[in-house]
């Protein structure tokens, strides 16, 4: 029920942050679904194959399809003053995106009692493989790549279930869980929190350097 309930609420936020961002780059309406139907799925496409599940099982899940397509024509609908401030918007659903996608990859990982490594990554690449392909289909550069902290969170999502200081069958703590990862990347963002990056001396391109 639990994992249910997070395929649900992560495909439909993420769903929306992909479609707020196709309609920031003026794609028409089959881009806009595309685009958001990519960023709610490929995360899940993604960490079936890490933890060795048939990739269509995410086809299957019949209320996350039905909250993406709900989450899509919202987007849709809504008026263009409301997506004038996308970028924001956008930020606030792929955080939620992030946390609960995250979490779900964990607790798939640690149900057939993968090492903590494999929850780790399974969390990850859940939580930011829809992002970052999003990303790469409107030519931004993606978030998980930038001087951020936002894989970071996922990253911590997984060590959490991964060692096991939460219990994965009970509720509340989960949720909490979620929240807490929510509430980490909103923070960062607020607070611009950035992970420290090799100083060259120059931020000219390599090839600029060796000319």
């Amino acid at each position: 029920m639990v994992l249910t309930l997070l395929s649900i609420i992560g495909s439909a936020a993420f769903a929306l942050s992909g479609a707020l961002v196709a309609i920031e780059e003026d794609y028409d309406i089959f881009g806009i679904i595309v685009l958001g139907f990519t960023t709610a799925f490929a995360g899940g496409m993604i960490r079936n194959l890490i933890v060795g599940l048939p990739i269509a099982m995410v086809w299957h899940q019949n209320g996350a399809f039905t909250a993406a397509l709900i989450a899509i024509f919202v987007a849709i609908i809504s008026p263009s003053s409301v997506v004038k401030y996308g970028l924001k918007t956008v930020l606030v659903f792929d955080a939620l995106g992030l946390s609960t996608f995250a979490i779900e990859g964990a607790l798939y990982a640690a149900r057939i009692h993968a090492p903590l490594s494999t929850v780790m990554v399974a969390a990850v690449m859940t939580g930011t493989g829809g992002g970052v392909i999003r990303d790469v289909l409107a030519r931004r550069k993606p978030l998980v790549l930038r001087a951020d902290t936002y894989a970071i969170w996922a990253l911590l999502a997984g060590a959490i279930i991964g060692l096991k200081w939460i219990k994965p069958h009970t509720d509340w703590e989960i949720y909490t869980l979620i929240i807490m990862i929510f509430v980490l990347r909103l923070l960062s963002m607020i607070f611009k929190w950035r992970l420290p990056h090799a100083r060259n001396g120059t931020r000219h391109p390599i090839s600029e350097r060796r000319s």
